[in-house]
Parts: structure tokens; sequence; C-alpha cells
């Protein structure tokens, strides 16, 4: 198989079949992201040969691995969602000649790369087996989305994602406590909670912000610009965001990035993910959490 630099993928993709067809970020600008630092944009060198042979190889090594058929396909890279509709179109015909059990196609996608397609190129997109797209929003408040240099603002996630509910494709956000900074979270969460709900997400995954020295916003914190939120105050934080929700979504907070794990079903589990986000709060330690923090190698 083909793979270039660190693959990343969701914790929930753990068992697809995972195929290169991107390496790298088209925005590269977002202050707090390293994940990509090093690794430029670019589609596959030879990109449908390349394609072609992995799942080639895919075909003799899926079923040893896992001892089933391969009914998902997570393509990797930062945002494999941005390439044109007709490069899209190719890749999941490649995938169904090889894999004709395959189920769905999915990938991390930004706001942006929706813009690109048309309503009826989503349509056709759907039909050939997207879905279940990972779009990291980050947050609906403006101000730290402008801050952090996203690309889009909450209109741009409504517009969008309502767009991709049209066209039939699920999708999934991850949510960056603490991107609000100091004195915010709670607000940015309610702005948050807001705009899922008037959209569909079928997963909200809470993933905590760990401030690295290569990124830009360790240089705006040097130079006084930013603030970092408590460890407790992003708890608040997320407490607020499950509060506010009040649509029927999954919430997570599995990554490593999160001291405690959380996990439920709303609205059934809403009042004990509350109930744990109070005990968090009311009894830890914020020297615990930072030193949790401090110690994080890498996400």
């Amino acid at each position: 198989m083909h793979y270039t630099g660190t693959i990343w993928r969701p914790p929930y993709e753990a068992s697809s079949l995972l195929l290169e067809v991107t390496a790298g970020c088209t925005h590269h600008k977002c202050k707090f992201c390293t994940l990509y630092a090093d690794l430029p944009f670019r589609f596959r060198m030879s990109p449908f040969q390349d394609i072609e042979a992995d799942l080639k190889e895919a075909q003799k090594r899926y079923h040893y691995f896992y001892g089933r058929k391969a009914t998902r396909t997570f393509l990797t890279g930062a945002n494999p969602f941005v390439l044109q509709f007709e490069r899209l179109m190719k890749i999941a015909e490649l995938i169904h000649q090889y894999f004709p059990e395959m189920e769905s196609i999915g990938g991390f996608a930004r706001v942006t790369d929706v813009t690109l397609k048309t309503d009826e190129e989503l349509a056709a997109l759907h039909h050939a087996g997207y879905d279940g797209l990972t779009i990291g929003i980050e947050t609906a408040d403006d101000e730290a989305l402008r801050f952090m240099d996203k690309g889009y603002l909450a209109a741009d996630i409504l517009k969008q994602c309502a767009r991709l509910d049209w066209a039939g494709i699920s999708y999934r956000f991850f949510y960056l406590t603490g991107i609000s900074g100091a004195g915010r979270g709670e607000e940015g969460a309610r702005l948050t909670a807001a705009v899922c709900n008037r959209l569909h997400p079928t997963l909200i995954g809470a993933n905590m912000l760990t401030v690295y020295p290569d990124s830009g916003l360790y240089q705006e914190i040097k130079q006084g610009n930013w603030k970092e939120e408590s460890e407790l105050e992003k708890y608040r934080e997320v407490r607020a965001l499950v509060e506010g929700l009040e649509i029927p979504t999954e919430f997570a907070a599995l990554g490593a990035s999160n001291a405690f794990q959380l996990y439920g079903v709303l609205p059934k589990d809403k009042p004990a993910l509350l109930k744990t986000l109070d005990g968090i709060i009311d009894t830890v330690k914020e020297d615990d959490l930072r030193e949790y923090r401090e110690h994080l190698p890498h996400l």
C-alpha cells in the first residue's frame, strides 16, 4: 500500500479500508494545527495507477487481517473531498470494481470543499457511495474562526452542510474545545450548539486544543495576542456544548487529547453526560489536568 507521512483517521474508522488518494492539506493556515505542517498537499503522483495497485493489494490483505469483507473505505489525507467531481467519481468506480460489496466511502473534508461541487454533483457522489464525511468545523464562533484563519464562518457551515443534508451525504463534526480562548469557551460552545441544532450531524466529536511549540498559535500566545483556557474551563465548555445540543446525535470525546473519555447518544444520555462532566469539574484538580496536557506528545 502507498502511504505518505503519518496517516490520521477518526477512532470510528478503525476497521475501514484506508486508501490514500491525497496527502497533506489544501489550506495549511489554521494557527493551531501541526498535523500536516511538513506535508504539502498533493494528489497521487500516478494517481489512478497507484490507487488501482493499492486496491489490488487490499483485495488480498483486508480479509486476512479483519476476517470479513470490506464494506467501508476511508480516503486518507486532510481533505480528499476537495478533489474534482470527476476524480472522486473515478475513485469510487475503482473501489467498487475491486470491492463490489463496498457500501460507503468517507474521508475528511473541509467546509470549503463542499462549495466546489454543484448540488447535482453532490447527489451523484452520494449515489456513488460517498457518505459519512468527517468535517472539522472546530467551532461556530466567528471570532475564533477568523482569528485561527479557518477560511470560513458559521454561515458557511450552515449553508454547505445543509447542501450535504439535501444530497443525502451524512457527516460527522469535530469540535475543538478551547479554540475560542480564555473567557470565551462557553459562549463558543453555545454558538456551535445553535448551528448544529439546525443541521443533521450523525456525531459530534469533541477534541481538546493542545498547543504545540511549532504552531502559529504558540507564537500568538508568546506575543500576548491570545490566551489559552484553563483545563477546567475547557470542561465547562464541553458541558455547555452538551447542554445546548437539542438534536438526536452521538456525542463523543474519545481522542487522546481528552483526559476523560466520554460517549453518549443524545438526547437519551444527556443527563448522564452532564452528571459526569459536573463530577469532573467539581472534583478534578486543574494541576492534574494540566499535567496530562503538558505530557501529551501528540494528538
